[in-house]
């Protein structure tokens, strides 16, 4: 009789050491490769070239940051957009729930 099971931790076990998914470790793996290749293509010698090579980094790294109740800034985002210009009419199905009509 109306009974529904919370899924409050349901999602974090498929995701990757617990917080991030494949394309964030992509997203992050991307930004430290092409900092890399700055440091070293251009060798910075001043702090204003040294933060334009660290800027894909600290993007990344920004994108896929944990945060309270979002597993990352990105999906923040990527529900920001959605929200103001896709759809506003969200469907949910609950997790145990039980078709009475079928």
């Amino acid at each position: 009789m109306n009974q529904y099971l919370i899924p409050a931790n349901s999602k974090k076990g498929k995701l990757i050491f617990g917080m991030f998914t494949k394309f964030d470790i992509i997203l992050l793996s991307i930004g430290i490769v092409v900092t890399l290749l700055l440091l070293i293509i251009i060798g910075p010698e001043n702090l204003t070239v040294a933060i334009i090579c660290l800027s894909p980094l600290l993007i990344s790294g920004f994108l896929v940051i944990p945060i309270p109740n979002y597993h990352n800034v990105l999906t923040v985002i990527k529900e920001m957009i959605d929200f103001f210009y896709g759809r506003r009419n969200y469907k949910w199905k609950g997790w145990c729930y039980k078709d009475e009509f079928k």
